[in-house]
This record gives C-alpha cells, structure tokens and sequence, in this order.
C-alpha cells in the first residue's frame, strides 16, 4: 500500500515547477491531490492529466493565495471534491530581483502577500479543516532564508519570516497533533530558472558538494519524507534540500 493512501493534500501553486513535482510525487504515494493553481489553468489541466495517466488522483482548484477570499475557497472546494484535508504544501512564491535603489513598495508587498502573508493564511485555513488527529503543514522555504541573495532583498527577507514561521506554528499546533516542517530547496532546475543556462548556474553548482542543481524530483522525495509517518517525530525544523549549496 502506498504510505498516503487515504490522505488529502493541497499543493499551492502547483501547475509547474517543484510544486508540479511535489504533487506528482505524494499523488504516486496514494494521496488525493489538490493543484492549486493562480493563473496557469492549462498547466495545472495537463499536469491533473499526466496524474491520472500514472494511476493517482487530482483535481485543479483556482485560487490566488496572495488574496484571503480564495484561500478559503480553495478550502470548501477541497471538502467539497474529497472530503478532507491532510496535508497542507505551502509551495506558491514569487520573487523578483533587482538592487536597492530599484526597490518598490509594490515589489515588496507582491512578495510579502503571497511568500508570507499568504501562508499564514493557508495554514490557518488548514488547522480549521484537519482532522480531530492531526495533520502536516510544509513551508517551502529557500537556502535564501539563512543565506540571503543579493539584489534579492525582499524575496530573502520572506524566506527568513518563512523558516521563523516554521517554528513558531510548529509550537503552536503541536498540541493538536499538527506538525509544521520546512523544506529549503537550493538551486533547482525549473521554469523560473532556466533562463541562466549553463553558463549562469556554473557557479552554484561550483559551490554545491554534488556537484548539480536540483531538479524537482528531488525536491518532492524530500517532501514525500516529511508528510509521511516516518517523519512523524519532526517538526519545527527546516531540512535543506540543495545538494550541500547554501546561496
């Protein structure tokens, strides 16, 4: 029996990238998945698509998580389509670089809604619709977190706010049984980074004991690891997933 069968999890911002792979992986482990997506509703179909191809279940749920209303829309929708939650992955961010002196208060606030504030409120959201036994929220986090990026102020300073949220939750939903684990990816091989090329990843992977960037996969094996009982003793820590890589 796969370990997830019977569980329910929300991926956010799940039409590509890690959190396409993250909701491919705990849906190959017996989950019923939620792709939550914002804008990218083809992305999200072919993706619910190429799960059920490969034997698991899904279902595409519109919801922008950097505005409160949809957040609990998602969740009735989810009730609706599955009738539970149990796993909540906090995966939609977006980061946006540029110098000091480029910085503005719209940049900033785009990123705290949806890298913070939205979170917070998913988690919310989550601890109201788990079961009386528990359940597990994970924070995808950053290697930004503990080492910030220059000319990525804003996006550092969220990932930081992210792994402190991370542990405080994780004290307070511990008494419910609800555990809060981040995970902190390094470089990895996406939509959003592809742009680089080889030649503009060559000097994180100089950096990076495994000598590559990651890849999604990677990313979604950790996470299948700390939703699963054989993490059931963890929470409130940040497992960094980058290969050895801090930024």
């Amino acid at each position: 029996m796969a370990r997830l069968t019977g569980k329910v999890a929300i991926v956010t911002g799940a039409s590509k990238g890690i959190g396409a792979g993250i909701a491919r992986r705990l849906a190959a482990d017996g989950a019923r998945v939620v792709v939550n997506y914002a804008k990218s509703a083809d992305a999200a179909g072919l993706l619910v698509s190429l799960i059920e191809k490969e034997g698991g279940h899904a279902v595409p749920i519109q919801a922008d998580i950097a505005r409160p209303e949809e957040i609990t829309l998602l969740f009735e929708k989810t009730i609706a389509a599955f009738g539970r939650v149990d796993i909540l992955v906090n995966n939609a961010g977006i980061y946006e670089f540029g110098d000091l002196a480029g910085i503005t208060p719209d940049s900033i606030d785009r990123q705290f809604a949806l890298n913070v504030r939205g979170l917070i409120l998913a988690t919310q959201a989550a601890a109201q619709a788990f079961p009386a036994d528990g359940g597990v929220v994970v924070n995808i986090s950053s290697g930004a977190g503990i080492t910030p990026i220059a000319q990525a102020q804003a996006y550092s300073a969220t990932k930081g706010a992210v792994d402190n949220l991370t542990r405080s939750l994780a004290l307070e939903l511990g008494p419910r049984n609800i555990r809060v684990v981040g995970v902190a990816p390094g470089l990895t091989a996406t939509e959003g980074t592809s742009g680089m090329g080889e030649e503009g990843a060559a000097p994180f992977v100089a950096r990076t004991p495994l000598g590559r960037i990651g890849q999604p996969a990677d990313i979604a094996a950790a996470v299948s690891f700390v939703v699963s009982e054989d993490a059931g003793w963890i929470t409130g820590e940040t497992l960094q997933v980058g290969g050895g890589l801090r930024l």
